[in-house]
């Protein structure tokens, strides 16, 4: 549930200031076409499937051997989520990063919620002939992870990063508003403007990003304009959802392993305490780390995924 962008990006784009104003360049484009190029460099392919339920799913795959789904958060898509660890563990596994309905280049007809999302992956995985897979998924895709497990004959491993499953109260959510300064949840996940995306990411990532107006309008047009009504869907429909899988036997679950921020202000780590010990599951904390685990800290994370799928 939150915007999901490199963490070079602000970087990048700060370097390339001054070009940028010279010539009129789309820095937020551009860094896509550069990230693209050096998946395309590692022998990663983009492919589109056509959905039964009407609409298309997304799809980078790269690397072989054993079948690893990673699912991004809100806000990104595939690879402005989890390049970095594309990279790394395309050379131990078969890769696949799919960018979720309404995200990316994605899109469904079905209705914008939990149970759409996760028969996408299973439609992804039909299509590629996989029956049994290890799944990642950061925030609102670690909401995914969990739906999945719950068809424990198809999920080896799983892996959630920064999602708290079922474990987050209407007081929570109260809380979080009051953090960010919003009437609702889906007012901070789906900005509408330049200013509401600074506010985004100054409730995702640990550091301070000072990105200009041009850049954050730019961020705000590719990643978060398409969709805002379906976006705003998934966000409420997660309300109506929790019910549904806190009923789940997690003692049939796969092996799970929690990776979690010790600085996460959208689910503060007491949320990833509490699911650890509802799903009897490890929890590994990261030091000065916020929300947006895989864009700040993607060598641990691909360390971490090599050690518990292996």
């Amino acid at each position: 549930m939150y915007a999901q962008v490199n963490r070079q990006l602000i970087k990048i784009l700060t370097l390339f200031l001054a070009v940028v104003i010279l010539n009129g360049c789309e820095l937020v484009q551009w860094k896509e076409k550069h990230d693209h190029d050096q998946l395309y460099a590692q022998d990663y392919q983009e492919h589109i499937l056509n959905l039964k339920e009407g609409g298309q799913l997304k799809y980078w795959i790269g690397g072989s051997g054993e079948p690893l789904l990673l699912i991004h958060g809100f806000g990104g898509n595939a690879v402005a989520t989890w390049k970095e660890e594309m990279l790394e563990l395309s050379k131990h596994y078969q890769v696949i990063a799919p960018d979720l309905a309404w995200f990316g280049e994605s899109y469904s007809m079905g209705t914008p919620n939990l149970t759409t999302q996760t028969d996408t992956m299973w439609q992804l995985l039909d299509a590629l002939d996989i029956e049994g897979v290890n799944v990642a998924g950061i925030s609102y895709g670690g909401f995914i992870t969990y739906n999945m497990m719950m068809q424990t004959d198809r999920v080896k491993k799983g892996v959630i990063i920064a999602s708290p499953g079922p474990l987050f109260s209407d007081e929570d959510l109260e809380a979080l508003c009051l953090r960010a300064g919003v009437d609702k949840p889906e007012q901070l996940f789906v900005p509408t403007n330049s200013d509401e995306v600074r506010r985004l990411f100054d409730n995702v990532f640990y550091e301070p990003k000072n990105m200009p107006d041009f850049v954050a309008n730019q961020i705000y047009s590719s990643y978060f304009s398409p969709y805002k009504n379906e976006k705003e869907q998934l966000i409420q429909s997660l309300v109506y959802d929790r019910a549904r899988i806190s009923g789940a036997n997690t003692n049939e679950f796969p092996p799970t392993m929690l990776i979690w921020g010790d600085s996460d202000k959208i689910f503060p780590l007491k949320n990833g305490i509490a699911l650890s010990k509802h799903l009897n599951s490890a929890i590994v904390v990261l030091p000065e780390t916020a929300h947006g685990v895989t864009n700040e800290q993607p060598e641990t994370v691909s360390k971490l995924l090599k050690v518990f799928i292996s």
